[in-house]
């Protein structure tokens, strides 16, 4: 069997390959089979690196088998973003996740999953803070001390209840294992271990992040992308749509005040806080702004709720020899490059395109079309 990662590698650090390196120690004969974001992520943001260079860093930096994480799942909150990584390692055989946890308390994880699963009062708690105008997160974490009077709010965490929640409903056999988190997420200080986050900061600024990356990583610092250099495509669509509102998640008018405020903006962060409400807080709107970007209407999005492939990325001689051992019995059809007529992979081809035009990276659509391993 094999060990299991969901990553975004926004990029790939020193944080990412100390757990990789303990992920070796603890399971030396085992795959690493890695369900990666591509082009764009899960709050809404875009990738400062393609998901082909993280693809080939990853290989580097001893992941044996990289899966990509379909677009309608990467780019959702947290709860959409663990059904899909869930159902993919489960479909290929795959008996462990490990994540980082800044708790480092795996009964209480799954403790708490168990109650959002079974404990109305949980939910009802969470839906009053998030009337109280706390985004869901914190409104999650509220009610969770309500309940159990522990204190769990930090992303890793919170990210990791949602996978437990996934493989606890479906009854996955898949083990949920814990590696304490050396650093702490809100420091925003370049360390030799550093948080995704200060480094993209760190990269904006143009200062010097070589500490904190592995030499792999550093090496691909090149056409970096930052989401403010989709700002003008953005303005462009909502200035030219006639209707927002059929795109995904753009309801009760919120349509009404980003064509208002888009004119009033200079980019990304002033348009969000010009936007964001009590109701709808800055990583929502992020994620709305990056749907309309995509032109991703709540048609497609209730179509593409399914798939039935998985599609590989790349992999090395274990990862292939892994792939030859459960391909018979994988409910999803293994692919390695793009299908015409598969709405999804469109999708997918659709997100690369518009992910190249600030560069204008055709190299980077071509490869959607070939067998990059």
């Amino acid at each position: 069997m094999a060990v299991g990662l969901i990553a975004e590698y926004n990029p790939f650090h020193n944080g990412h390959l100390y757990q990789i390196n303990k992920i070796r120690q603890m399971y030396p004969e085992e795959e690493i089979v890695l369900i990666l974001s591509g082009n764009f992520t899960e709050r809404g943001d875009v990738s400062i690196i393609d998901k082909w260079t993280k693809t080939k860093i990853a290989k580097e930096n001893n992941i044996d088998l990289i899966i990509e994480l379909p677009i309608i799942y990467s780019i959702q909150s947290a709860d959409y973003f663990a059904k899909g990584s869930i159902e993919i390692l489960n479909a290929l055989k795959v008996n462990k996740l490990v994540f980082g946890s800044e708790l480092d308390d795996i009964e209480l994880l799954t403790e708490i999953a168990k109650s959002q699963i079974n404990n109305n009062e949980l939910d009802k708690l969470t839906k009053i803070y998030g009337r109280m105008g706390y985004n869901y997160p914190t409104s999650l974490s509220n009610a969770i001390y309500d309940i159990t009077g522990k204190k769990v709010d930090t992303p890793n965490d919170l990210l990791g209840i949602s996978y437990i929640k996934e493989i606890l409903k479906n009854n996955y056999n898949i083990k949920p294992v814990l590696i304490k988190r050396t650093n702490d997420y809100h420091n925003k200080d370049i360390n030799e271990i550093s948080s995704g986050e200060a480094i993209r900061k760190a990269l904006k600024d143009n200062k010097e992040i070589k500490s904190s990356v592995p030499i792999e990583t550093y090496n691909n610092l090149n056409n970096l992308h930052f989401i403010d250099d989709y700002f003008p495509l953005l303005k462009y669509k909502v200035l030219t749509e006639k209707d927002l509102s059929i795109y995904h998640e753009v309801n009760e008018g919120i349509e009404n005040k980003i064509k208002k405020e888009i004119l009033n903006s200079n980019n990304y962060d002033e348009l969000i806080n010009n936007v964001k409400s009590k109701r709808y807080t800055y990583n929502k709107i992020k994620r709305i702004l990056l749907y309309i970007l995509l032109n991703i209407t709540k048609e497609e999005s209730n179509k593409l709720n399914s798939w039935n492939y998985v599609r590989i990325l790349g992999f090395n001689e274990k990862g292939k020899n892994y792939l030859n051992k459960v391909k018979k019995d994988c409910p999803l059809k293994i692919i390695s490059k793009f299908e015409r007529n598969n709405s999804l992979l469109s999708l997918e081809l659709r997100a690369t395109t518009i992910y190249s035009l600030p560069h204008n990276e055709i190299e980077l659509i071509n490869k959607e079309y070939k067998n990059n391993l």
